[in-house]
């Protein structure tokens, strides 16, 4: 099993994604944003969270830019897993892999503390090990993490069961609460909250760890 953790400047959760990523069982490589290639054998691509290109302009449009991104779509479109989280997310949402909008903080106000999320479904390997509706505590670090989409992306999210996880309670503005949403083919994942800061007794919180597991079992089964 083969990850890869694209890294851009001003990424600051690489090698915590990278760790989360081995814990469960993966070879990982770190690529760097100006690479034009993933390794060869790359089951799953993460695109992590902190300031891509100190997040001007919009958070991740220029990261999404990069080389390195033709390889990931390509990885994508050929039916290969990709998660992208906090930073990770807004990248995946400008290069058009996920739909919608993620803006600025309701409150204009940087948070940064562990938050109650709901699973919203199994049905995906990055939560088939979960329970439907279980609470599970990630921490999240954002000040543009309100998702937003249009009525009929909304409605596409919902009747395609697409929305993985929620804030249990408003945090940020996001419609219906959304903390994360998968892809038409359920193998990309974006999420704000940050599950590699939950995937290890020694940080506190672990139920950032199923997900992970989750990935290395479907990428055994693969």
């Amino acid at each position: 099993m083969k990850a890869a953790v694209l890294v851009f400047p001003g990424s600051n959760c690489d090698r915590d994604l990278a760790v989360a990523f081995r814990n469960a069982g993966f070879d990982v490589d770190m690529v760097w944003h100006k690479d034009t290639e993933l390794p060869a054998g790359t089951d799953i691509v993460g695109v992590p969270g902190g300031f891509s290109f100190g997040d001007y302009l919009r958070c991740g449009a220029i990261a999404a830019r990069s080389p390195i991104t033709s390889a990931l779509k390509s990885h994508v479109e050929k039916g290969g897993y990709a998660i992208g989280i906090c930073n990770g997310f807004q990248v995946l949402l400008e290069t058009g892999l996920l739909p919608g909008a993620l803006m600025r903080n309701s409150g204009l106000k940087f948070i940064c503390k562990p938050v109650e999320l709901e699973v919203a479904t199994v049905k995906s390997d990055f939560t088939a090990g979960y329970d439907a509706g279980q609470v599970v505590t990630f921490p999240v670090a954002h000040h543009d993490g309100n998702y937003q989409a249009t009525e009929e992306i909304r409605k596409e999210l919902l009747d395609e069961d697409r929305v993985a996880f929620r804030y249990a309670r408003e945090l940020n503005g996001s419609v219906d609460r959304i903390a994360g949403i998968l892809s038409k083919n359920r193998r990309v994942l974006g999420l704000m909250p940050h599950p590699e800061r939950a995937a290890d007794p020694a940080l506190g919180r672990s139920d950032g760890t199923a997900l992970f597991n989750a990935l290395a079992g479907a990428a055994l089964d693969a």
